[in-house]
Parts: structure tokens; C-alpha cells; sequence
């Protein structure tokens, strides 16, 4: 069993003892902003940062219109630009001090100051160094304000430009690309002058200043902009004050602990970088089950022992007591014996499957149908996900994870509730956001999204405009006024429809006995349906959009924080509404490798190719961050 963790490093005892004691994440985090200042740009009173505002969606008008779903973008990465020193170079040495003035601490002052750095940036004229708009731009402000250097003492890269390359040489742990983060150190003795010296210093230290803080912006925020990927995404910037960054750096001599903790510092992040280091450590799979296998009870297959050696490879205590001793038995029989099917249903249930018994090409896949190539990049794919979200996730929160079809309600680190769910279908995905649940809605109205309206409802009105009076429908006016449906001559529009419609509650309700709102602009939330054969499938991208829950009041108990009897008792009663009280985020995300609370990484089908899609947009980054100039 894989335990959550990371590879020890170097902290400053003040941060161990404090997390040694279980400090929870936000106080550690405090502690950490009081050790080491500026850097980061945080939301008062902690909570996680709000969504972005809607912009408005315009839709076309005209009979026959419809309104599409989001679209995918062809990824743009920011272009480098040239950093222009000419602000330096051509700016007023610093007066001249008998004394210089110093820090409270002194070892932590370069030799080469003042004058000397002065000097030195002289031969920044002809520097041809490349670095993203806004670091070349935060480059030329620190350095404005603070003339002297961070990386040098003396004649030479201080301790802290060592630890600093370092961190950066380190970058695939993370499932970064070191080569983003390559700087040419300069060697510790040279022959050359004295002012080739000083050339040949200043430019390292430009250098380093702009890869480390590359470094700390890809280990916040990430390397690409998910906003800019699709519609479907839709996430708050992380601002990043990189002037902040370098005046840290220039004063700490734990380089190390600042950059490392730039990255998520939840138990997820680190239980996805060792099963990063495991699966490169690891031998590809050697052994290959064909993923078109279907086998039932009483059929035979040579690709069966080769499923069973797998199985038996990946028994925990529980399960190895369970069916060790079968699998011993039977484990090099071609025929799928009764006595094996306990065990594939066991396996199946583990996958999140509904453990039918009968082998097929999901249960192969959750087995062997995964290589070690395709596994490393589904892991690099979260951790670049995970740089999207706020570092602490949050407790309680809710996280739905739509690859895996599940919602779970986890508090104080346990997994309280984890019940299947059903996503949009293909056409109708749903979003990767994170918002917060405002309140649960008891026998709720349908409030039918316009999309549906258009698509799904108008051909039919068209034809038959008093239906939805027949099907308990109320339908109003832009003012809030009740019309009939009968009454609207719905063939007068398109796209643009100026009437709401809302079904009233009843058992066929399409939202069942009750949802869960986190309002936002994709119109999503969780719900129950009347619709309960979905759950028992394994692919359950099915939905419109919404998460419909297979224990609806579960999760309402949970986020009200009460018993589900209470939400029985409330049921009783009508129509009603009652708010959340508590901060809970709820995460809408989309994980195809996520590690369980023991932190062992599963991995799922690429529902929506979004997998697909991000690694092009990371290609984009790397042509842009490739180029020699």
C-alpha cells in the first residue's frame, strides 16, 4: 500500500516542528508567509479564491438557431520577448557609501554590491535573453529598485544559486520539464578579466532570476492557461508577485523550502509525484491481455492467467485473504471457473465498476489496459491540474471527479460519503471548475436551462405549443408574468427566446426530491434523478451537464452537516430551501489518474479527450520555451 509522502528535504526547523504537529494547512501556510514575506498574493481571510465572473454569452437569433456547447481552442502560449536592459544599463550608479548598509543578518549580503553591480550590468547591451512578458517586465522593476545581485558573492554563484539550480535540475519529479529551467553556471575559478567576469556574471544572474521565476509560476499556477483550452474550463487567475519572489529569494538562505512550497501542498500532489517516480523507476508492462477480451463464467481464454497473475500482483491484506488461496489454485487456469467469480467481481467493485463477473475491455483496461507510457502521462497530466486548484483543497469539501463517475464528501481526511454519479455526455459535457455550496433545495423547480429550451424543447412547440401546459411546465414572460404555453407563438424564435421555463415539482421531476446548488455560470449542480438504471452502468457520461447523485440525500445530510433522517423529515414537508452554513468547497473536476484517501493512484478512461488536448497545449508551451534565442 502506497502511503502518501515526498522525498525528505531541507526545511527551516520552525516550519518542521510546526508541521510535525500537525499544523493544519492554512496555519502552515501562515507560519510559512511569516518566515519568508512577499511572493504570493493571498485572498483575505483564506478562503479559496472565488471564481471568475461570467461574461456574458451572446447567442445568434433566427428561426432554426440553436445554442452550441463550448468549443475547444487551438492553444496559444504566451510568446517570449526580449528583456530590454536598457532601463538598467543606462540608469545613475548608486552613490558611493563609506559603510554600505546592511541586513539584520549580514552573511546574507553579496560582496559584488553596489558599484560593482553597477558595473557589471554594462554588459547587459548586447544580452540576448528571452523570458515571458511579465517576467521580463518584473526582471527589470526588482532590479530597478534593488541594483545588486542575488546569485553572486564575490566573484562567483553564492550557496544560493546553487540550491536554486538545483531545484530547477529537479523539475521532472513534478512532472515539469527541466529543460524550461536550464541556466549555464559560470565555473567557480576563471581566466577571464575582470569586466568578462562581471559580464559573464550579470547575465547569469538575469538568467537564473528569469527561470527561477518561471519555475515559481509553473509550480503555483501551471504551464498553460486552462481558460484558454476551452469554454469548459474556467478557473481564477493565481497571481503570483513576482517582484515579491526575487526580494524573498534575495534574503533566504532556505532557496529550497521557498521554491518547493510554491507547489501545491496537499497529500494529493504528493501521492501523484511518487507514483510519478515509482512508474519511471518501474519496468514497462510486461505483460499485454488483449483489450477486446470477452469472457463470461464457463468460457475459456489463454488471456485469462495472464488477468489472474495481475490480480494477485495488486491483492491488499483484505482481498489476499478473501481469494488468495483461489488464486493460487486456480491462477494458471484458462477456463473462467465459478469459483474466479468472486474475485473479478471483487476487482471490478474496486475499479468503480458495478462487478457483473462478466470480463470485458473496461474490466481489461482497469487491469492491464494501461501502459506505463500512457500512465506516466495521465500522472503529468494531474499535476498539472492540480496547479490549476488552490494548494489546500480544503475541509470539508466535496470532489466530484468525473472520469472516475464519483462524488465524494471528505473532511478532515477521511472519506465520509463516495457515491457514483452520472456526468454530461459527450456532447453535453460538464465543466472543470470549483465553486461553493450555497444551500440545498428540497422537491425543487427545473428551472430548464435555455440549451435545452432551444434544442431540445422549440422543434416540439413548433408543432404542439400548449405540450409543456400538459406536462407541468410553468412558462413566464421576461417581467416574471405566468403564460400559457398554448398562448406564445413559439415559432417566432430563434436562438434568443424571451420566456423561462421551470418544471414544478413532482416524482418525475428531472431533478428528483432535491439538489445542491454552488450557483455558477455553466448552470451545473448536484441532483437527484428519477432515472436510477444509470447508476448501474459503468460509462455514466449520460447527463446534459449536471451531476446527478446516486445517494442525493447522503450528500445533502453531509454538506448541511445532519443526519440523513433530517433530510427524510424535510422531504415530508414540500418545496423548501435551506442554506449551507459552513465553507464548503465543491471541486467539479476532471482527474484521469487520482489517488484514493491511502493515496494509491487509479486511473480512468479519458472521457471528453481533454488528456489529449492539454498535452497539445503543453507542446505549444515547450515550441515557444524551446528555441535557442
Amino acid at each position: 500500500m502506497r502511503i502518501f509522502g515526498n522525498k525528505a528535504t531541507v526545511m527551516p526547523l520552525a516550519v518542521a516542528a510546526a508541521l510535525s504537529l500537525g499544523m493544519p494547512q492554512a496555519s502552515a501556510q501562515g507560519l510559512f508567509d511569516m518566515l519568508f514575506g512577499g511572493g504570493v498574493r493571498h485572498n483575505p481571510q483564506g478562503e479559496f479564491p472565488p471564481p471568475p465572473k461570467p461574461k456574458p454569452n451572446k447567442v445568434p437569433g433566427g428561426g432554426g438557431s440553436k445554442i452550441s456547447s463550448p468549443s475547444y481552442y487551438t492553444y496559444k502560449a504566451d510568446r517570449l520577448v526580449r528583456v530590454d536592459f536598457a532601463a538598467l544599463t543606462s540608469s545613475p550608479a548608486p552613490a558611493a557609501a563609506t559603510e554600505p548598509e546592511k541586513p539584520q543578518d549580514a552573511a546574507f549580503v553579496p560582496s559584488v554590491t553596489g558599484n560593482a553591480f553597477h558595473e557589471a550590468i554594462a554588459g547587459l547591451g548586447d544580452y540576448e535573453l528571452y523570458a515571458e512578458p511579465y517576467i521580463a517586465k518584473a526582471l527589470i522593476a526588482y532590479y530597478s529598485a534593488n541594483p545588486d545581485f542575488i546569485w553572486v558573492t564575490d566573484t562567483a554563484p553564492n550557496s544560493r544559486a546553487q540550491d536554486a539550480v538545483r531545484v530547477l535540475g529537479e523539475a521532472a519529479s513534478y512532472g515539469l520539464t527541466p529543460a524550461d529551467y536550464t541556466v549555464d553556471v559560470p565555473a567557480a575559478s576563471s581566466s577571464a578579466s575582470a569586466n568578462e567576469r562581471l559580464k559573464e556574471l550579470v547575465r547569469f544572474e538575469m538568467a537564473l532570476s528569469a527561470r527561477v521565476l518561471r519555475y515559481a509560476h509553473d509550480a503555483q499556477s501551471g504551464r498553460v492557461e486552462p481558460n484558454r483550452m476551452t469554454g469548459y474550463y474556467d478557473f481564477p487567475a493565481k497571481p503570483l508577485d513576482m517582484e515579491g519572489v526575487l526580494k524573498t529569494l534575495a534574503h533566504t538562505q532556505e532557496v529550497r523550502t521557498y521554491l518547493e512550497w510554491r507547489h501545491p501542498q496537499n497529500p494529493e500532489y504528493q501521492a501523484l509525484r511518487v507514483e510519478l517516480e515509482a512508474l519511471q523507476a518501474s519496468e514497462e508492462n510486461e505483460i499485454v491481455v488483449d483489450p477486446k477480451l470477452l469472457l463470461k463464467p464457463g468460457e475459456s481464454s489463454p488471456e485469462l492467467p495472464k488477468l489472474l497473475t495481475l490480480i494477485a500482483r495488486n491483492l491488499d491484506d483484505e482481498m489476499g485473504g478473501d481469494y488468495g488461496d483461489v488464486l493460487v489454485r486456480l491462477g494458471k487456469s484458462e477456463l473462467y471457473d465459478p469459483e474466479l467469480v468472486p474475485v473479478i467481481k471483487a476487482v471490478q467493485k474496486r475499479a468503480g465498476m458495478k462487478g457483473d463477473g462478466v470480463i470485458g475491455p473496461r474490466t481489461v483496461a482497469s487491469l492491464a489496459g494501461t501502459s506505463k507510457a500512457d500512465k506516466v502521462t495521465k500522472v503529468k497530466v494531474a499535476l498539472e491540474e492540480l496547479r490549476w486548484l488552490p494548494s489546500d483543497l480544503g475541509s470539508p469539501r466535496v470532489f466530484i471527479n468525473q472520469p472516475a463517475f464519483t462524488a465524494s464528501y471528505i473532511d478532515n481526511g477521511e472519506e465520509k460519503l463516495k457515491t457514483r454519479v452520472v456526468v454530461g455526455k459527450v456532447t453535453n459535457q460538464t465543466a472543470f471548475f470549483y465553486d461553493q455550496i450555497e444551500q440545498v433545495d428540497f422537491h425543487p423547480y427545473w428551472g430548464v436551462p435555455q440549451s435545452i429550451i432551444v434544442n431540445e424543447m422549440l422543434p416540439r412547440l413548433r408543432n404542439d405549443p400548449g405540450y409543456l401546459d400538459r406536462a407541468g411546465y410553468e412558462v413566464t414572460d421576461s417581467s416574471g408574468r405566468r403564460v400559457p404555453s398554448s398562448a406564445v407563438n413559439w415559432g417566432a424564435y430563434g436562438a434568443n427566446i424571451p420566456y423561462s421555463v421551470r418544471q414544478q415539482p413532482s416524482e418525475a421531476n428531472a431533478l428528483g426530491e432535491l439538489k445542491i446548488l454552488f450557483p455558477n455560470k455553466h448552470a451545473i449542480y448536484m441532483h437527484d434523478t428519477p432515472q436510477k438504471s444509470f447508476f448501474e452502468r459503468d460509462m455514466r457520461a449520460l447527463s446534459h451537464g449536471c451531476v446527478r447523485l446516486q445517494d442525493p440525500r447522503g450528500m445533502a445530510a453531509a454538506v448541511l452537516g445532519t443526519s440523513v433522517d433530517y433530510v427524510a423529515e424535510k422531504l415530508k414537508h414540500g418545496h423548501s430551501t435551506e442554506k449551507v452554513t459552513r465553507t464548503i468547497p465543491v471541486y467539479v473536476a476532471y482527474f484521469t489518474a487520482w489517488p484514493d484517501m491511502a493515496g494509491n493512484v487509479e486511473y480512468f478512461d479519458d472521457v471528453y479527450d481533454r488528456d489529449t488536448r492539454l498535452m497539445q497545449a503543453l507542446d505549444a508551451t515547450e515550441a515557444v520555451r524551446s528555441p535557442a534565442s
